[in-house]
């Protein structure tokens, strides 16, 4: 039994009238011959054939020698009309799909055969609709004065980024093949020059951005993300953790074996092994760790046992103690030197290895741009880049299903189309974030808008500039 063939849906369009404008110059033409083509619609679960009459005209400018006139829902040469683009993007964007599965869903539902290279001519296509120097613009207008940058890794390209975390919206964006100072610092200077002038940079600890900033923007505050140093602190402080634990499990399991046989008389309450101390105190690890005004009673008491069965954890519990109170935003500059210099005195944490190099790490230089935030009310605001690296999280999940996508240009189209299409929703009051938040490319990229809408579509004609 053969299956029931589709409905074919038969619809016409003409735009052939006997005198059209040239599209160059505007001087009008005579029509000289009428060309018809069939192009393929779409409809849910039918196969439409658009009819489509067009004229030829002949050119009575120097721009051209003959004309053709163009129906408002088709491009030139296309076999598909736009709403078979629009309903590829969707999928793309909005469904996440993958392209081997857009194309699938497209056959199933809309009985349309599509090809790759039609799904990249897609992303083509829409962002030629795109104009990054309004957008530009209005971003500096808009722009709050605090600037966050970060690098997200696709495969072998490098995604830099730069958002506004206080207007919540994504600035710039550039694929770079390599992630070096050179690429980054071109990505900035750019910033710069399109009249980008922010008094607070926040970074992680990488060393692309020091001299970067000193140099572009002098009057800048540089600020490193506290989140990232107090991560690096935590690293070392659960090593150190690991490696004394070790030591308490060699001493558990060196302990003397138990007698065979049954105990007369009254039986003791069995006493608490080494080993099962060792495995607690592995457990428990993380209230080393977790800041004192967010431990419960239970875990308080869990860590009062943590140390009673480990004594050499107490220096560890002290030093992160210190380091929560390094970066504790209720206080001064003054005392957060002052709790600098007493931390780098203690001779207790230089006794262990890891806090020895912790200590040796934080220099003075980088805890000046560490505490950077209590210079001002506008850098207390704002003192991680976790705004940035919330956005690279949300443009890394989605890139997973698009493992194919090595093409520099598929990438940035894509992340271009992604962002633009985040802004819309934002401005209709979708939301924050990515999905919520606007974001543009160009040369240097772009972004969206946090609250109003730009005076005008805000995204390049081809924001496939990828830096080699």
């Amino acid at each position: 039994m053969f299956p029931t063939p589709p409905p074919v849906l038969h619809r016409y369009r003409r735009h052939a009238p006997k005198h059209a404008p040239c599209p160059l110059c505007g001087a009008p033409g005579r029509r000289k011959a009428l060309c018809s083509r069939t192009v393929r619609g779409i409809a849910y679960h039918a196969m439409v054939l658009l009819h489509v009459t067009t004229g030829e005209y002949r050119a009575t400018c120097a721009c051209c020698t003959t004309f053709r006139t163009q129906v408002a829902e088709v491009q030139a040469k296309a076999h598909y009309t736009n709403a078979v683009r629009e309903a590829v993007l969707d999928r793309l964007l909005e469904d996440r799909l993958n392209v081997e599965r857009l194309r699938a869903a497209l056959q199933r539902d809309f009985f349309l055969e599509l090809s790759t290279g039609f799904v990249y001519d897609c992303l083509r296509w829409k962002v030629a609709q795109l104009d990054g120097a309004a957008y530009r613009q209005w971003t500096v207008q808009e722009f709050s004065g605090t600037l966050c940058l970060d690098e997200l890794h696709l495969g072998v390209w490098t995604l830099l980024l730069a958002t506004d975390p206080l207007h919540d919206f994504p600035v710039a964006f550039a694929l770079v093949s390599n992630n070096d100072q050179e690429h980054m610092g071109r990505f900035l200077r750019q910033l710069r020059d399109h009249g980008l002038q922010p008094r607070v940079v926040v970074t992680d600890g990488s060393n692309l951005y020091p001299a970067l900033v000193a140099a572009l923007w002098p009057q800048a505050t540089h600020q490193l993300c506290v989140f990232h140093v107090v991560q690096e602190v935590t690293a070392a402080v659960l090593a150190a953790h690991k490696r004394l634990c070790r030591q308490q499990q060699r001493r558990g399991k060196a302990g003397r074996k138990r007698r065979r046989g049954r105990r007369q008389g009254r039986q003791r309450a069995p006493e608490l092994r080494v080993r099962d101390k060792a495995q607690f105190v592995f457990k428990h690890r993380y209230l080393l760790v977790k800041r004192r005004d967010r431990l419960t009673v239970w875990e308080r008491r869990a860590l009062q046992t943590l140390l009673e069965y480990l004594p050499g954890l107490r220096v560890l519990r002290q030093f992160m103690d210190q380091v929560y109170a390094l970066v504790e935003p209720a206080q001064t500059l003054a005392q957060a030197w002052w709790r600098y210099g007493q931390w780098q005195a203690t001779a207790a944490f230089g006794a262990v290895p890891e806090l020895a190099a912790v200590v040796a790490g934080l220099t003075a230089a980088k805890f000046g741009k560490v505490v950077a935030f209590l210079r001002g009310a506008l850098g207390q605001r704002v003192r991680t880049n976790n705004h940035v690296e919330r956005l690279n999280r949300q443009l890394r999940a989605e890139e997973k299903a698009r493992y194919g996508w090595r093409p520099g240009r598929g990438i940035v189209r894509w992340v271009a189309l992604q962002m633009e299409r985040c802004g819309r929703q934002r401005q209709a009051g979708a939301g924050p974030r990515l999905q919520g938040a606007g974001g543009g490319s160009g040369r240097d990229g772009g972004a969206g808008p946090p609250s109003s809408p730009p005076p005008s579509p805000a995204w390049p004609g081809d924001a496939a500039q990828v830096a080699g």
